[in-house]
């Protein structure tokens, strides 16, 4: 399936996951019940990993949004990048964020769909976060950022697992800009704004669906 497909399947079903989390910005913490269930699950790895990001977030309430994207982008960098078949023994695997903490591993996908939902839950404006496919032009494959964008027609700021470094996109020329979209909607990607939006996304991705039914059932 080409990029294109695969972008315009998973925005709508973007939506499904984030109307199930709209209260996610007035609760700035995770559960004692979520931290005890990560160890049972995961054991001492994963508990001290989903400790450490409650205490981030603790230290963040207050923040400005530049401050947040760069914490954040720098906790969930430390995370090593594995494939999916390594670690779920699936070939394409969406993992949900405390997954990801509980593995301690995960993809590209993995790390933004952390990021995203981390940010969410501090605050950050959804309608200022997309995700984002590119080529990554020294590996010649397809990858995931997150994008951020001050305003509509701004040029974004990129959260990437490759680059830890938070740049404006056009100072990634690492990186071929192909989709970005959000809960919302599904756009040409340009650097220089959020471009044109493309009709005909209102299908559903199984696996965007399958994500927020685990997220769901995590409470998170």
């Amino acid at each position: 399936m080409t990029v294109f497909r695969v972008a315009k399947f998973i925005a709508a079903a973007l939506i499904s996951c984030c109307l199930l989390y709209t209260w996610l910005g007035a609760a700035d913490q995770i559960s004692q019940a979520t931290i005890d269930k990560m160890a049972k699950v995961y054991g001492d790895g994963g508990k001290r990993r989903t400790i450490a990001l409650n205490k981030l977030m603790a230290e963040l309430r207050g923040a400005s949004d530049l401050e947040k994207l760069k914490r954040v982008n720098d906790f969930f960098n430390l995370i090593r990048w594995t494939d999916d078949m390594s670690v779920w023994g699936k070939k394409d695997y969406w993992a949900t964020r405390m997954e990801f903490l509980g593995k301690g591993a995960g993809d590209c996908e993995d790390y933004v769909t952390a990021k995203y939902f981390t940010l969410k839950q501090l605050g950050v404006p959804t309608s200022k976060l997309y995700f984002t496919y590119v080529k990554a032009l020294k590996y010649n494959q397809a990858h995931m950022v997150l994008s951020y964008y001050e305003t509509p027609k701004s040029i974004p700021l990129i959260l990437d697992n490759i680059n830890g470094r938070i740049m404006v996109a056009t100072q990634r020329k690492d990186l071929l800009p192909v989709y970005s979209f959000n809960g919302d909607s599904l756009y040409l990607a340009k650097q220089e704004g959020l471009g044109q939006i493309v009709p005909g996304g209102n299908k559903k991705n199984p696996k965007w669906l399958e994500l927020a039914d685990k997220m769901k059932k995590e409470g998170l």
